[in-house]
């Protein structure tokens, strides 16, 4: 009987000591949480590792001073020609436009004070400006002449009339130019500004345009003119074998049985680094339904960089290859959410520091073929991967932590993450399309939303159209302008024409000219 008392007692032990184990683990995971949104609140939100071997410039020498090491004396010679240095300034110069103004005194003027003897130039003295022009505002009436033969109005049943060769308006019956709806698509896709503050600084220019008009004329040349670029530069697009692809949210306010406040989304396909041409395109979907890049990679097969989302990983004959960087990230958050004197040695840290690790073995391979990228990946970067999912595995049944969760997030990517290896065209993170999405983030902060569809679709449009014609070094007031000058007198339905890396567009649309 005393023996049972006794087992029951230290089974309660036991249980007690379990429980208090547990708590603890507990309001661990929940200081380093706290920790970890208290630096998000307000520490640094660079993911610039932070390691204590990476010494500063201010204290390396102490650091690595020993008094007792023998003195080694090096002598050695060095020949080198000092070069002129050339100002940061003078460089930004070279792409503008230049004017000269000379100031001389008139041949009455160049007459010595002193003997009345004749001056003569000796030197010059020069200054540089920056003069910003102003925008200006024309109205331009296009007159056309039609003309008719007097003769057969006088003989004849049927009268030839004759028209003037006039180029056709961007949108017939409007006021719209094709620099204007340039101008108005530039200022809100590139520069952020929405249409409200551009009807604000028109009118203070003395121009009376609604952003109603400014929206009519967006979204309508978007449908008639960029609509079929885009098409065009889809199916360029899905001839790649290697793409990528992200999506951030949109609010839509006016869709048919979705609620004003329900997220949208705009998803992001994207040409990678070995392409010869590059292509962004972006395409405006209600949901985040894995049916929509389905949908739009339909009867494409390839390689295609993705972040952790689950929906991509249900695409037909598509290799999907994980990021990461995002592993990364996790990693470093990890690391953030501890205290500082007791991150060294810790499995994050080295967690960390085995992706900082390929990450810069992938700068080292950079200039490599991508058949030599593949065998030194394989060779060098490979083990190293295979020690994190060692150390990874080791976390299979330790207790809730944001250590562990950035280890599981490793071992349920490792399936798409070890892709990368299977190919040398192929990238270790998916920070390209991220790059890409990003200009539809930051506009998105300043216009805040989409009123309809029709708008959304049209965003989607015309961001692509932007965001490729600056991955291809052009101008893209230029090259819209360029567009809505061209296409509504093109007679052709070839739009390959247009293209933005063709030599004939690079011509007249190049960013130089700005």
């Amino acid at each position: 009987m005393k023996m049972t008392a006794e087992s029951t007692h230290q089974k309660q032990i036991n249980e007690l000591k379990n429980k208090i184990t547990g708590l603890e683990a507990l309001v661990k995971f929940y200081e380093e949480q706290f920790r970890l949104m208290k630096h998000r609140q307000f520490g640094k939100s660079s993911e610039k590792t932070e390691l204590p071997e990476q010494l500063s410039l201010f204290d390396e020498a102490e650091a690595t001073a020993d008094p007792k090491a023998p003195e080694e004396v090096k002598v050695e010679d060095i020949a080198y020609t000092r070069k002129k240095r050339v100002g940061k300034r003078a460089d930004d110069l070279l792409k503008l436009p230049v004017e000269t103004v000379v100031y001389e005194l008139d041949e009455s003027e160049c007459v010595c004070p002193e003997c009345e003897g004749k001056l003569h130039s000796m030197s010059v003295e020069e200054r540089c400006e920056v003069e910003i022009i102003p925008a200006q505002f024309v109205t331009k009436r296009h007159v056309q002449h039609i003309y008719a033969c007097r003769r057969c109005e006088k003989n004849n049943d049927h009268v030839p009339i004759i028209k003037a060769a006039a180029p056709k308006p961007v949108i017939k019956g409007s006021l719209a130019s094709p620099s204007t709806v340039a101008h108005i698509m530039v200022e809100k896709y590139v520069k952020a500004v929405p249409l409200y503050r551009q009807e604000q600084s028109l009118m203070h220019d003395g121009i009376n345009l609604s952003r109603q008009t400014m929206a009519n004329w967006v979204i309508r040349s978007a449908q008639d003119w960029l609509l079929p670029i885009y098409n065009q530069l889809k199916a360029v697009l899905l001839q790649e074998q290697v793409l990528h692809a992200d999506e951030t949210v949109l609010q839509v306010l006016c869709e048919p049985g979705k609620k004003a406040n329900t997220n949208s989304y705009e998803w992001l396909y994207r040409t990678s680094g070995c392409a010869t041409h590059p292509i962004v395109l972006y395409e405006y979907q209600p949901t985040r339904s894995s049916s929509h890049p389905k949908q739009f990679l339909k009867g494409w097969t390839g390689f295609l960089h993705t972040d952790g989302y689950q929906g991509y990983h249900r695409l037909p004959d598509v290799t999907v290859v994980g990021c990461f960087a995002h592993v990364r990230r996790r990693f470093n958050d990890a690391l953030k959410a501890m205290p500082i004197d007791s991150r060294n040695g810790t499995a994050a840290y080295k967690g960390l520091e085995y992706c900082n690790q390929l990450f810069e073995l992938e700068r080292r391979f950079e200039l490599l073929s991508y058949e030599q990228r593949q065998l030194k990946r394989i060779e060098l970067s490979l083990p190293i991967a295979e020690a994190l999912l060692a150390l990874a595995y080791t976390f299979a049944n330790q207790p809730k932590s944001v250590t562990k969760t950035a280890m599981d997030y490793f071992l349920g990517q490792w399936p798409y993450l070890k892709n990368v290896f299977a190919d040398g065209r192929l990238e270790l993170s998916n920070n390209r399309a991220e790059r890409s999405i990003k200009p539809f983030v930051i506009g998105r902060k300043n216009w805040l939303f989409s009123n309809s569809q029709k708008g959304a679709l049209a965003s989607s449009v015309i961001y692509s159209i932007i965001q490729t014609a600056k991955e291809n070094g052009l101008s893209p007031f230029l090259y819209l302008q360029f567009l809505f000058d061209k296409l509504p007198n093109s007679y052709s339905c070839d739009f390959s024409s247009f293209l933005p890396w063709l030599s004939s567009v690079q011509e007249d649309c190049f960013s130089s000219r700005i």
